[in-house]
């Protein structure tokens, strides 16, 4: 695979600066990034006291130490005794009279939200929240759009001290109780209408709903996603005191997909969070004050959560309310050459897509002040990663690789190294990536499964609810006891980076040859007939099938089939073929863009469809019917 892209201004860059801090502090310096990481992962101690100090982090009240290294990981302490404010350090950037948010939606132009207007919007909501008797621990949630309203709201509740939970107006009702009720919320702010693919939609009813069904609400805020009660004019310049926390105070709680089954109260620590958004954003994604950072999410994603870090380094803010393909696959690269973002964010999905349409709005005429790309939610295919730098050849491709779990990526870009095609650049500072054979072994130069062998400050504190940890123990401790297994199948190459081969529950094993399903899905994309697609290894005791879906721009004849075999054959091996291919309307995702293999496949071996899939947690669930239709054939 091809180098595409080489550093350009490494000496201007935040890792340079960080570089230098480390000669000059602590008289460290390295050849080369791999030994900056190797020291990164090995002192952990050094290291994070080292973010802490070049960020300038404000500890209201002084740590005792840095880490208490245990394991599991979850019994690690990280900066113990230390009060903070995530809050506080979020508005070190803000100046009067000076862009905080660019907003657009559907059905709104261009709005942009002033640091003078977004404090006043605060303290309205702050002051409704004390009037409540909102205080410190109290949890806060939300229903609500990925508008300045929930911006605002955020910084609001942090800056009680409250524990904070969204999720967006798309999920059901049953899938939000299903989470909110897990924390027992004193608040719920809700939007109460909002457009979606052209689409207007009440949420009243549901509202009402979810009153009924979490008794622990004392009262709702609503919102009516206008700013016809913001003051966008404003000239007023409020301070805040914030209220401070412990290290390890709860900051929010997020949520895995709950495609099958009870979703995880995800609860992260307000100091691992702030530590880990600086170094990533900053050190790993290199923005800098007055950049315009933007990332296609909704509230209900952690990539919501991962942007508002980008106020830490002095970002604006763009956010998009919407669909990223309505009225087409173009609206938002408009919105980033309207808005002149500098980081444009999205799903691997909307990349590809916009290859396959080779849409025009893509071209570095227009996106002059794009500096970095970044993909996220699944593999990026080599075939993207090409056609995106041949449109925008200045900029920086940042694939990214972690999850909801750290609220963040452990693998990720870097301003030193360079960029080839399909491969994450490197595993991120303070990160300690290997990839292991089933015998628990390190291996480089093949497949396997990605494990985590030091802990991380952003690692859950704990699953809410869950008080013996027996949860968070069973989902990433029980396969390899002593270090984190993630559930990905990575490859690591020691010059190119890492390749991200998709699930490592997923992966298609023939006859002893295993490979991962983007290998697939990335041989795929050269085919320009299909939109996308889902493989499923239908594996038992006995037998083993491949099962490919597509979502095709033409009718499935044979011809097509025989292309997509030889595609696969050339591209990927001979073994892994498809044994039946089947057109589908589209393919299933999570409302976080993640595709559904594992419920298909359950589905598929006979599983009842209500014990394998939460439709309210679903992006599409109507196209679940293709595969019971299905079914029977095969």
């Amino acid at each position: 695979m091809e180098k595409i892209w080489d550093p350009k201004n490494y000496n201007s860059s935040n890792l340079f600066q960080f570089e230098i801090f480390l000669k000059e502090k602590y008289n460290l310096s390295f050849l080369n990034y791999n030994e900056l990481h190797e020291w990164s992962i090995m002192n952990l101690d050094s290291f994070w006291k080292s973010i802490s100090e070049f960020y300038k982090i404000k500890f209201d009240k002084p740590y005792q130490f840095i880490i208490n290294k245990k394991t599991p990981f979850y019994k690690t302490k990280w900066f113990e005794k230390s009060k903070l404010s995530y809050a506080a350090h979020i508005l070190r950037h803000a100046k009067n009279n000076e862009t905080a948010i660019v907003y657009k939606s559907e059905s709104k132009n261009i709005v942009e939200i002033s640091w003078n207007s977004l404090l006043e919007k605060v303290k309205e909501i702050r002051d409704n929240l004390l009037e409540y008797n909102i205080k410190k621990g109290d949890v806060v949630v939300g229903y609500l759009l990925n508008h300045p309203d929930t911006i605002a709201s955020f910084i609001a509740v942090n800056s009680l001290g409250a524990v904070w939970s969204c999720c967006s107006p798309d999920f059901g009702v049953e899938s939000i109780v299903n989470r909110f009720g897990q924390l027992k919320p004193s608040l719920l702010l809700a939007h109460q209408k909002y457009s979606y693919n052209g689409k207007k939609f009440d949420q009243e009813d549901k509202i009402n709903q979810l009153q009924r069904f979490l008794p622990s609400l004392k009262k709702t805020i609503l919102f009516d996603s206008s700013f016809d009660n913001w003051n966008l004019n404003s000239n007023y310049w409020i301070d805040y005191e914030f209220e401070s926390v412990n290290f390890d105070h709860p900051l929010w709680v997020l949520f895995s997909s709950g495609t099958t089954g009870k979703p995880k109260a995800i609860t992260h620590s307000t100091g691992g969070i702030l530590l880990e958004q600086y170094k990533s954003l900053s050190l790993h994604q290199n923005i800098v004050s007055g950049d315009r950072f933007f990332w296609n999410t909704t509230t209900g994603w952690m990539m919501w959560n991962y942007a508002i870090g980008s106020f830490l380094c002095g970002a604006v803010l763009c956010l998009y309310d919407g669909s990223a393909n309505f009225p087409d696959i173009g609206v938002q690269w408009r919105f980033a050459k309207e808005s002149k973002i500098n980081h444009f964010g999205n799903g691997s999905p909307l990349f590809i897509a916009s290859m396959k349409q080779d849409i025009d709005d893509v071209n570095d005429k227009d996106l002059k002040f794009i500096k970095t790309i970044g993909a996220t939610g699944s593999p990026l295919s080599v075939e993207a990663f090409k056609w995106l730098q041949k449109k925008l050849p200045k900029a920086q491709i940042i694939s990214l690789s972690g999850g909801t779990d750290v609220c963040s990526a452990f693998i990720g870009g870097c301003s030193k190294l360079p960029v080839y095609a399909g491969f994450l650049q490197c595993n991120m500072l303070g990160a300690s990536i290997q990839a292991w054979d089933e015998n628990g072994k390190n291996i480089k130069g093949e497949t396997g499964e990605l494990v985590i062998t030091e802990p991380m400050p952003s690692m859950p504190i704990y699953f809410w609810g869950d008080h013996n940890f027996k949860k968070y123990h069973n989902s990433y401790f029980v396969k390899n006891p002593g270090v984190w297994t993630h559930g990905d199948w990575i490859y690591i190459d020691d010059l190119k980076g890492v390749l991200m081969q998709g699930r490592s529950d997923a992966t298609l094993n023939r006859n002893g040859i295993r490979i991962g399903t983007s290998e697939i899905y990335s041989a795929l994309d050269s085919v320009s007939e299909i939109k996308d697609s889902l493989i499923i290894d239908l594996n038992t005791d006995t037998s083993s099938k491949l099962i490919l879906f597509v979502e095709s721009e033409n009718k499935l004849n044979q011809n097509l089939k025989n292309k997509i075999n030889e595609v696969i054959k050339n591209k990927c091996s001979p073994r892994h073929t498809p044994n039946l291919i089947f057109s589908i309307s589209q393919v299933p995702y999570t409302i976080s863009g993640k595709k559904m293999e594992i419920p298909i496949k359950k589905i598929l071996l006979g599983q009842n469809i209500d014990d394998v899939v939460s439709k309210g947690a679903m992006r599409n669930p109507e196209c679940i019917d293709d595969f019971l239709k299905l079914k029977v054939n095969i």
